[in-house]
């Protein structure tokens, strides 16, 4: 454990930093201050103060308790639309790039029609249908996302196919499941790993820009994009209501980015 830390110390680094934002996350709700939905409205637009670290919302909520809060919620909704788009789009690229022939061109078409649509505006127009929700955004950016690992894996599956120790399988009489599970799904996977820890702080951008535009959490929720909103009309009179969540935003996103630069180096050291 010591020597892989001296070899790898920036994602050593990095590791730690993004383990104790999962912490935070998990524990957010026992970590804030004050009650993060809690009103008080003789405190509205406070500034920062000892009391109120960050000050105080147009409601008089504590920012510094909301944006605990909304570090778990925030990084659920990323979490989670990273894992269910890498499952999709995994199931879906295995199978078209083993089976190939009809199957392949039909998935594969559907993906391209998928990634002809900018993706931020495809998720605003579904949004937009179903309604703004934590659940709905989480559809709707699941919907988008997903075409693109499928076909990334469907040309990790196609170049795996084709080697000598696949033939073996098939002609030892291996099905398309098992050797689909055994043999070329675990040489798929660490790229695949890699591009979804790349992706995580990519969606926790959309997620906020989601909710900044009203498509995604609604009020009284604690969500970062959702109190940049809220904030943006007391830009002069009150600038930490946008002033801290943006920079809770900015360095979660820039600290998942280099761990998953450091990973991808770790799992492919040709990309050094």
């Amino acid at each position: 454990m010591k020597e892989f830390i001296r070899t790898h110390t920036a994602f050593s680094l990095y590791s730690a930093l993004v383990l104790l934002i999962v912490i935070i996350a998990i524990f957010s709700p026992w970590l804030t201050p004050h009650d993060a939905f809690a009103s008080d409205l003789g405190n509205a637009l406070k500034a920062p103060s000892e009391t109120h670290w960050f000050g105080t919302d147009k409601l008089g909520r504590d920012v510094l308790s909301r944006i605990i809060y909304g570090t778990g919620l925030s990084l659920f909704m990323a979490f989670t639309i990273v894992c269910l788009v890498a499952i999709i789009g995994t199931i879906v690229g295995s199978i078209a790039g083993y089976f190939g022939g009809v199957v392949e061109m039909v998935l594969m078409r559907i993906c391209d029609i998928m990634i002809s649509f900018p993706g931020i505006v495809l998720a605003i127009a579904i949004a937009g249908i179903m309604g703004g929700s934590v659940g709905n955004t989480i559809l709707a950016l699941t919907i988008v996302g997903w075409a693109k690992y499928a076909r990334l894996v469907r040309s990790l599956v196609i170049k795996v196919r084709q080697e000598d120790y696949i033939a073996a399988a098939i002609m030892s009489g291996g099905t398309s499941s098992v050797i689909l599970r055994r043999h070329i799904l675990p040489n798929s996977m660490p790229l695949v790993v890699v591009t979804a820890s790349m992706d995580l702080g990519i969606m926790m951008l959309e997620v906020a820009g989601l909710s900044f535009l009203g498509f995604g959490a609604q009020p009284p929720t604690p969500e970062w994009g959702l109190m940049l909103n809220e904030g943006r009309q007391y830009l002069q009179l009150a600038p930490w209501l946008m002033m801290f969540p943006g920079a809770a935003i900015l360095l979660v996103v820039a600290i998942f980015n280099v761990w998953s630069d450091s990973l991808r180096d770790i799992l492919d050291p040709r990309q050094k």
